[in-house]
């Protein structure tokens, strides 16, 4: 167990309502840092104190920094906007860990400019994503939903059309859904794959307006697309993100893959404990993991329930259903061990009684 330390964080002649904003509401941001990270804070004027195990104290002083830097320009600091800030929150000394040193050396610089402002990426594992995508014509986020494997991915896209580095953008689903079917939901075609695309649209209005969206749609600058209008097409210039990708077949992976054209990119996205598929039908994600896990050139980023950035309930909910499939697995694999002894023994048995007859 890790031995408890203190540090004392100071910031000197701090005003009177940037300390309001860094405390919230009757101490709440700290409460909250103090539950999430399970430390004791407490303050007196310009000076806190921060008492816990060496890792939690180290990131709880980083999170009291980027509180400081946040109140100069946010005179009301939200619960939601600390639960991000602690969501990316690492020590420099987890990041060398994570990260090998070429990695690391440019992940601060790592950010992505829209009409609408600049994004940028939340904690070291969503910024080496984000590296990766800029420098990789082919990249794979894979983990849980709310790592904002789709949302980044969109708007390296958006950022990538705005300097005029590719010439399109082409976002593409698979068209399955868990207990839904196509010729269920009213309308044509457009209109009954609509539904399945809404996440990608609602990113792209974000970052570029609506009536902008619209436009660039018009001119087909921007496609949003069903896997399977992806046959037989060669994609030039463009920046194409296929979403879902968990629920693809390996077939529809490999034509997928192999549209790629000069000066394109592709990002790849998907959870592979989250597959749609009928029973029995291989995901073409978790295929072409084993596929292309040799090709150096492919880079893949993998994110785990510490990289939501969602509401703190669906890192909780996200840790719990792992650590359900973990079990399970584990049963499995003890369940399995057992049967398989049953019938060493069985045919020993029988291997037995035969020798026994044979001597008789």
């Amino acid at each position: 167990m890790t031995a408890a330390i203190r540090r004392t964080v100071t910031f000197a002649g701090i005003p009177l309502d940037r300390l309001q904003s860094m405390l919230g509401a009757y101490n709440g941001h700290l409460k909250q840092i103090e539950q999430r990270l399970e430390v004791k804070i407490s303050h007196r004027a310009d000076a806190f104190f921060v008492d816990g195990e060496i890792d939690a104290v180290e990131r709880a002083e980083s999170l009291l920094h980027r509180l400081y830097e946040e109140s100069e320009t946010n005179p009301q600091i939200s619960a939601d906007t600390l639960h991000m800030m602690i969501q990316g929150s690492q020590t420099d000394r987890e990041i060398q860990e994570d990260f090998s040193e070429n990695e690391h050396s440019g992940l601060d610089n790592v950010y992505l400019q829209t009409r609408k402002g600049r994004i940028n990426p939340r904690g070291a594992n969503q910024k080496r994503y984000v590296q990766r995508i800029l420098q990789s014509d082919i990249s794979f986020g894979i983990g849980p939903a709310g790592t904002g494997k789709t949302y980044l991915a969109v708007a390296a896209a958006v950022d990538m059309l705005e300097r005029n580095e590719i010439q399109r953008i082409l976002l593409v689903r698979p068209a399955v859904e868990a207990g839904e079917k196509l010729g269920f939901l009213p309308g044509d075609l457009t209109q009954k794959i609509d539904p399945y695309l809404r996440p990608l649209y609602d990113a792209l209005y974000e970052m570029l307006g609506f009536e902008k969206v619209a436009k660039l749609i018009e001119r087909q600058v921007i496609e949003v697309a069903p896997l399977a209008y992806m046959r037989g097409r060669t994609l030039n210039h463009s920046f194409v993100i296929l979403d879902e990708a968990q629920n693809t077949t390996p077939e529809q992976m490999k034509m997928f893959l192999t549209r790629l054209g000069f000066g394109s990119r592709a990002v790849i996205t998907g959870d592979v404990t989250q597959v749609d598929l009928p029973r029995g039908q291989q995901s073409g994600l978790a295929h072409a993991l084993r596929v292309i896990d040799k090709i150096k050139e492919i880079h893949i980023t993998r994110f785990h329930s510490r990289d939501v950035v969602r509401h703190q309930l669906v890192q909780k909910i996200v840790e719990a259903y792992e650590g359900w499939d973990s079990e399970q697995q584990r049963l499995t694999a003890e369940q399995r061990a057992e049967r398989k002894a049953r019938q060493e023994a069985l045919v020993a048995d029988n291997d037995a009684k035969a020798d026994e007859q044979h001597q008789d």
